[in-house]
C-alpha cells in the first residue's frame, strides 16, 4: 500500500474554522492521504473541494464520549453520509460496554452499519482502548466485528491516553484479517507510526500527517 495511504489526516479541534479546513483538504490533496476526518459541519464543506479526488471525507459519530442515544447516532451518520461522508468514524457506547450491557453495544453499531452501508460508507468502531480492560478490549472489538463494522479504531485521541502498539496488535489479533485497525491518538512522528503499522494497523488518525510523511521522503523518497 502506498504509505500516504494509511493516513486519515485528521483535524478535530473545536475551534479549528474554515481556513483551517480548507488547508486540511489542500495537504490531503497534496500528499494523496486516505480521508480528511473533520467535524460534521464541514463534511460538505470537505466533499465539495475533494469531488474530484481520491481522498475520501471521513466524519465522527457520538464524538467524544460515545453516549448518544443509538437513533441520534443514526441521524447524525444519515445526514453525515447525504453530505458526502465516506467513512464514520462512530464512538461506541462506552457505559454500556463497561455495564456488560452488550446488546445495547451490539445494536448501537449494528444500525450506524447498516446506514452506513446503504451509502456505501465505512464505519470504524472507536472503542477508547484507555479507558478498557483488555477483556473489554477484546469484547468491544468482537462485538464491532459481529455487528458489521468495518474498522475497530483505538482512540477518540481526546484522553491522555492514546494509541498504543500493545492494543493495536490485541485488535489485530482479535479481528484477524476481518476487519482494518486504526490506530489513533498521539501518533506525532514517523518512528511511531510505523511501530503501530508494524503492529498491525491499516490505518493512522493524526493531525500531523504531513510532518510524518515529510519526515518519511526525507528518509527516502515514496
Amino acid at each position: 500500500m502506498d504509505f500516504s495511504k494509511y493516513f486519515d489526516h485528521t483535524l478535530l479541534k473545536p475551534d479549528a474554522g474554515i481556513g483551517d479546513i480548507q488547508t486540511l483538504c489542500r495537504q490531503a490533496l497534496q500528499y494523496n492521504f486516505a480521508s480528511v476526518c473533520v467535524h460534521p459541519y464541514y463534511v460538505s464543506k470537505c466533499a465539495k473541494v475533494l469531488n474530484a479526488s481520491q481522498v475520501l471525507v471521513c466524519t465522527v459519530v457520538g464524538f467524544p464520549f460515545g453516549a448518544n442515544l443509538t437513533p441520534v447516532k443514526v441521524k447524525e451518520t444519515e445526514l453525515a453520509c447525504q453530505e458526502g461522508a465516506g467513512e464514520i468514524d462512530m464512538v461506541i457506547n462506552i457505559g454500556a460496554l463497561k455495564s456488560g450491557q452488550n446488546d445495547v453495544v451490539l445494536n448501537d453499531i449494528k444500525e450506524v452499519a447498516r446506514v452506513s452501508h446503504s451509502f456505501e460508507a465505512k464505519v470504524k468502531c472507536i472503542l477508547e482502548t484507555g479507558l478498557l480492560t483488555q477483556e473489554e478490549k477484546v469484547l468491544a472489538a468482537q462485538l464491532a466485528m459481529e455487528a458489521g463494522a468495518d474498522f475497530v479504531k483505538t482512540s477518540t485521541g481526546f484522553l491522555a491516553s492514546g494509541a498504543t502498539p500493545e492494543d493495536v496488535a490485541l485488535l489485530r489479533q482479535t479481528v484477524g484479517d476481518k476487519l482494518g485497525v486504526k490506530a489513533s491518538g498521539g501518533i506525532r512522528d514517523l518512528k511511531t507510526a510505523m511501530l503501530m503499522i508494524e503492529h498491525g494497523a491499516t490505518r493512522i488518525g493524526a493531525s500531523a500527517s504531513v510532518k510524518i510523511i515529510e519526515e518519511a521522503m526525507a528518509k527516502k523518497p515514496l
